[in-house]
């Protein structure tokens, strides 16, 4: 075994064991933080969950744009996106020019003459319960919120970007602006204040829900009593928040 070898490990042991200590459940400062004060509701009891129906997506990249305007998000990263699905007889084949904030363009016309179905599909943070970016960050500046929030606390973020890498979902990024990790939030800060997130308030088909699974009203009581969603990469045990509605096997 070399020493290269037996450091690395030293360290990785140390970093879960940092990690381990420092996951606290929440900071009520790093909230009031992101709120920008106390926000006006209370999510402690809430189970939040958010719904995507496949059915419903148009691809028309409102979504995009909106959460791009709401969170300040630098050009060229994006928070949340959608990627065009075309399954045909040779494959699937994808596509997200620009996560899709402009739409999409025409397929190209053997694309177009070859393609069975074509699906659009949001992409977002899963806010999963055992999220993967909260157990490796060595400082717990990522962590889980009341309401199933999961968090990036700015006054201790250092920008390692160890939780990027440790996504599976590709969710994150490491914003050029601020040095730290970003990602979707769900809008905790609108949110807390008793709104919805920017996302789900522009979608002109309804395609994006959320809501609070104890208390669950419109496409997310569907979903929840239709029992028939599903998430993304269910073999990595994340426990996902985000569930869909007809997602296609090609996608999962």
């Amino acid at each position: 075994m070399s020493t290269m070898t037996t450091s690395r490990r030293s360290f990785l042991r140390a970093l879960v064991a940092v990690a381990g200590s420092a996951a606290v459940a929440y900071r009520p400062s790093a909230l009031a933080s992101l709120v920008g004060g106390k926000g006006s509701m209370d999510t402690t009891d809430a189970d939040y969950v958010f719904v995507v129906d496949i059915d419903r997506c148009i691809g028309c990249g409102k979504c995009v744009q909106a959460c791009s305007v709401e969170n300040h998000v630098p050009a060229g990263h994006f928070r949340t996106w959608v990627e065009r699905y075309v399954r045909t007889a040779e494959g699937t084949w994808i596509d997200s020019p620009d996560g899709a904030i402009n739409s999409f363009p025409p397929l190209a016309e053997d694309v177009t003459a070859a393609a069975k179905e074509t699906t659009f599909v949001p992409k977002l943070c899963n806010q999963c319960d055992n999220a993967p970016c909260v157990q490796v960050c060595p400082v717990g500046a990522t962590f889980k919120a009341p309401g199933g929030f999961v968090l990036i606390d700015p006054e201790h973020c250092m920008g390692c970007s160890y939780c990027i890498q440790a996504c599976p979902f590709g969710v994150r990024f490491l914003n050029p602006a601020t040095h730290m990790a970003d990602k979707c939030d769900w809008c905790y800060h609108r949110v807390s204040n008793g709104l919805q997130p920017a996302c789900a308030t522009v979608c002109p088909t309804g395609a994006r829900a959320f809501g609070d699974r104890n208390k669950p009203e419109g496409t997310v009581a569907e979903a929840l009593e239709e029992d028939r969603w599903r998430i993304l990469k269910p073999g990595m045990h994340a426990h996902n928040r985000v569930l869909y509605r007809r997602l296609p096997r090609e996608v999962i």
